[in-house]
């Protein structure tokens, strides 16, 4: 009778401790702290995407690399000081991270509505769903209640962020890190379809000749980048989707199909290895694709939040203050 008394007692508390945790994030969490929240950023990204269309990748990007290092806390946003050795200036990241000061937009429009309430985190992915909806992706639900961290790790930006370089078993292994799966992996590369990269990145896959990649294709990508390295030279854009660059469609997939993906780390999704299923199947439907990008935005944005008393409400985005 004890024995079972205390199982009961033990599981009482786990499945307590489960809905404790999985309570605390929720698309409800502002509804009577700040209601005006959502509509506030939403509003402010909408502006910043509608003078630069660019930007809404580049603030889906901007999200996924805040949640891979130290989880969905905001630490990407942390500039340098005596205490802060920022993400912005690791590898993946420098001269390539961008929408910063568009985040900073949107919090200081927030602050004036609700002062000290909403992070700069669960801004990070309120400003996602927007961006991504704005471009003509799909909406979700965004989970709220995230809080901002006080340090940044530009060490773990270096090794748990992929680059443009990964193989297709690197790749998988920086999602599996995150709990995605390869599916997953996939899926949210797609948003490379309104995305573009700088020609540094490129430049080895569009001049080496290789089986991987299609002739003509190459040659046209050739013109928009010189195969000599200068500043100028390397920081020249190209649309990762040349067939419709400012949609947000299934043509990545497709492209990468027909040999024409444009950084390698995009092509080896479609290399005969065991993602080929994933990139055949959203070629073929654009509304599974949409689907599913919706559902693994929400589970990336589940990364490592610090709720509760952890973290805090930074007031500034870019320092803790």
């Amino acid at each position: 009778m004890a024995y079972r008394m205390i199982t009961s007692f033990v599981v009482t508390l786990v499945l307590l401790g489960t809905i404790s945790c999985d309570a605390q994030l929720s698309s409800t969490f502002y509804d009577s702290t700040c209601p005006n929240a959502l509509s506030t950023i939403r509003t402010s990204i909408r502006t910043a995407i509608s003078k630069e269309r660019r930007m809404a990748a580049s603030l889906i990007r901007l999200h996924f690399h805040d949640c891979f290092v130290q989880g969905c806390d905001a630490s990407i946003l942390l500039d340098d000081s005596s205490t802060i050795e920022s993400e912005k200036s690791a590898r993946p990241n420098v001269n390539s991270v961008r929408g910063f000061e568009i985040i900073d937009k949107a919090k200081s429009e927030v602050e004036k509505v609700c002062p000290g309430v909403v992070s700069c985190a669960d801004i990070l992915a309120v400003a996602a769903r927007d961006a991504s909806f704005a471009v003509g992706g799909p909406s979700w639900t965004v989970k709220l209640g995230r809080r901002d961290s006080t340090t940044a790790s530009k060490s773990l930006a270096n090794t748990d962020l992929p680059l443009f370089t990964d193989d297709l078993t690197t790749l998988i292994s920086h999602f599996s890190k995150k709990n995605l799966s390869p599916k997953e992996m996939v899926t949210l590369s797609g948003a490379h379809t309104i995305g573009q990269a700088q020609c540094f990145t490129f430049r080895g896959r569009i001049y080496n000749n290789a089986s991987d990649i299609d002739a003509g294709f190459a040659s046209t990508r050739q013109r928009g980048c010189p195969s000599s390295s200068t500043t100028s030279n390397d920081q020249k854009l190209a649309a990762l989707d040349l067939v419709t660059p400012n949609s947000f469609d299934n043509n990545y997939f497709k492209n990468l199909i027909q040999k024409k993906g444009l950084l390698q780390s995009d092509q080896v999704l479609f290399s005969g290895g065991s993602t080929n299923s994933f990139v055949s199947e959203y070629s073929n439907n654009p509304t599974t694709f949409k689907s599913d990008f919706a559902t693994a935005m929400i589970k990336m944005g589940d990364i490592e939040p610090l709720t509760g008393s952890a973290g805090v409400i930074r007031s500034i985005c870019s320092a803790v203050n």
